[in-house]
């Protein structure tokens, strides 16, 4: 089996997808390959492997039948896109600088790991994202 790419149910595609296109472009320095607004579906590559895909939540609750269930109770995160950057400060005041909020500032992380540095942010539509320097 394997593992293709993180893909991101988003409530506010238009939103979502300025962020992501934004932030990727200044962390990693991509563009989108594809993005369809009216299919609510975009995607990010680097060096011909898929970095993020989004797609319309309410798109994906169509097509597997949960249209009908609420779209968000409350309850504690249940995924994280984690990344991986040179510096864990700069990279936040980035995303920040794009619309996300910061969760837990920047911080050393001795007893994670070695030289461990991150910091949680979220993105426009809520999820949460960690950030890492090592």
């Amino acid at each position: 089996m394997d593992a293709l790419y993180p893909r991101l149910l988003v409530g506010d595609f238009e939103t979502a997808s300025r962020f992501w296109t934004g932030a990727l472009r200044d962390l990693l320095g991509v563009e989108p390959v594809k993005c369809l607004p009216e299919a609510g579906y975009a995607n990010w590559d680097l060096g011909g492997e898929a970095v993020l895909v989004l797609y319309s939540r309410a798109a994906i609750a169509r097509a597997v039948g949960t249209d009908a269930l609420p779209e968000a109770p409350a309850s504690q995160d249940r995924g994280m896109l984690v990344m991986r950057v040179a510096d864990t400060d700069e990279a936040a005041a980035t995303l920040v600088a794009h619309g996300a909020t910061v969760v837990a500032e920047p911080q050393d992380r001795p007893d994670w790991g070695p030289g461990l540095r991150t910091a949680h942010l979220r993105d426009p539509d809520g999820n949460l994202i960690e950030l890492q320097s090592y």
